[in-house]
């Protein structure tokens, strides 16, 4: 079962009801999921795992891996605001697994929810519900009140029996890795969703990128178990390695056969290319996060970024706090460091302060990516550098007229060319800023006059020029 919908939709508080565990609504800034969750929860002797999903726009691939392991989407729509720019997003998911849609109604408690104009809204978008004449169940919820929780269990229970849904246990044991990270004190640690067969304790496990042995088998409430079943959540600690969000895993008779398998897979996989063109920048990033699905989602949204003017190249993405060595490489690689949800240790931010090394650090990738964009714009404009030519001392108003206006005087300083910019000098204060449209001298037009020269010039501008003002003559070059 996957939660899919529009941010802050109600989603994770559903899924609290559900599991029973106390919801506090007065929560700063709501809950959003930033990880995928599994859980599992009883129903007339059934169990039905879900998975909770992100809501954020950049978790678009999280979502979309929630729904290929799921067999069935619940689709959860605020009453109140409707279909949404991830709600169609989650539909498309769901419709490209090919796995029936529940709609789940909530915040149907609020005065101004109101269900039919969603389901009308779901329709435009092929999602046709059973009221109006469609296929696709649709419930009523309210995570506050309890409303409806009870009933889309059971529409879950149905239309899994409808469906058929069933697994063969007699097969080798595969799956999804859905979450991964590296314990400090357990060290690599998995959670993995089973499609087929019985995971043992003591199983070799691998996936194309590392392999292990199933040290450790936890359900979703960290209690210790000594074999999986298909569906059933799990949390597993023996990978070798982390383990990348999104691979598929399977068990083998022994070591050397994983071992050949994981050969095999990295034989596969080309290194990605970074082409950089001459006219763009680059601008290189270390990236330290909580746990694998933030490196994934974060590189995910961050390569969706225009990238016409400052290429972002990440030198380093990880698990764990900000260290001495990720100091080290941002300064040999003049590169940013990014942190997500995660702190820096002590002698590291002392050196990157020694080294002048900028760390950045977020809780909410949307603020990351948001700074990014900043960040490129910077970058990508380009650095404009005043030049001071000379100095003119006004001797003589000729002429004025709106903003054009003819005046003559000395040069008393450097050089004056034709179109310079102009700052108008009046008792030691810039007055204001204008430019030269024509310079002459003996009435005749000149591109450049030197020290002690007399000259005349066509000035632009808003404020008038004054007898005895001194003009600054420079130019801007990008």
């Amino acid at each position: 079962m996957v939660i899919l919908g529009h941010i802050d939709h109600g989603k994770t508080s559903l899924l609290l009801v559900i599991r029973k565990i106390q919801f506090t609504a007065g929560k700063p800034g709501g809950m959003i999921t930033q990880h995928i969750g599994a859980f599992e929860v009883e129903k007339d002797g059934k169990k039905i795992t879900f998975i909770d999903t992100p809501g954020h726009e950049s978790f678009s691939q999280m979502r979309s891996r929630g729904a290929k392991v799921a067999d069935i989407a619940i689709l959860v729509v605020d009453a109140t605001q409707g279909v949404q720019a991830q709600t169609k997003e989650a539909i498309s998911h769901a419709k490209l697994a090919q796995i029936p849609i529940v709609v789940a109604l909530n915040k149907i408690d609020l005065p101004t929810a109101n269900p039919e104009k969603v389901k009308l809204a779901l329709e435009k978008e092929g999602v046709l519900v059973e009221d109006f004449g469609g296929k696709v169940p649709s419930v009523k919820t309210s995570a506050k009140t309890g409303q409806g929780i009870e009933e889309l269990l059971e529409l879950i229970l149905l239309v899994a029996e409808m469906e058929n849904l069933k697994v063969d246990i007699s097969k080798v044991a595969t799956g999804v890795i859905i979450e991964a990270y590296l314990d400090s004190k357990r060290g690599p640690t998995a959670t993995l969703i089973l499609n087929e067969g019985i995971l043992k304790l003591g199983d070799i496990i691998a996936t194309p990128s590392t392999l292990g042995k199933a040290k450790i088998l936890e359900d979703f409430q960290q209690k210790r178990i000594e074999k999986a079943l298909p569906s059933q959540p799990v949390i597993l600690i023996g990978f070798e390695r982390v383990p990348k969000i999104g691979e598929t895993f399977k068990t083998f008779p022994d070591l050397k056969t994983a071992q050949e398998y994981l050969k095999v897979e990295k034989e596969k996989r080309i290194p990605e290319v970074l082409e950089i063109k001459p006219e763009q920048k680059v601008l290189n990033l270390i990236l330290k996060t909580d746990v694998l699905g933030s490196i994934e989602a974060i590189e995910e949204v961050l390569k969706k970024i225009p990238r016409e003017r400052v290429i972002l190249r990440i030198l380093k993405s990880e698990v764990g706090e900000v260290n001495e060595s990720d100091i080290g490489l941002a300064k040999s690689g003049r590169a940013l460091i990014l942190g997500f949800r995660v702190k820096t240790i002590p002698i590291a931010k002392t050196l990157s302060q020694r080294e002048k090394i900028k760390i950045l650090n977020f809780e909410v990738i949307y603020d990351l990516v948001e700074e990014m964009r900043k960040l490129m714009e910077k970058i990508s404009k380009p650095e404009v550098v005043r030049i001071d030519l000379g100095k003119m001392k006004v001797l003589v108003d000729f002429w004025s007229e709106k903003n054009r206006q003819i005046v003559g005087g000395r040069v008393i300083e450097g050089v004056v060319e034709k179109g310079a910019l102009i700052e108008i000098l009046r008792e030691k204060e810039v007055r204001a800023k204008g430019k030269m449209i024509n310079l002459q001298r003996n009435k005749k037009d000149i591109e450049r006059a030197q020290k002690g020269e007399e000259v005349g010039i066509l000035y632009e501008g808003e404020e008038k020029i004054q007898v005895g003002d001194t003009l600054i003559f420079y130019k801007e070059e990008r």
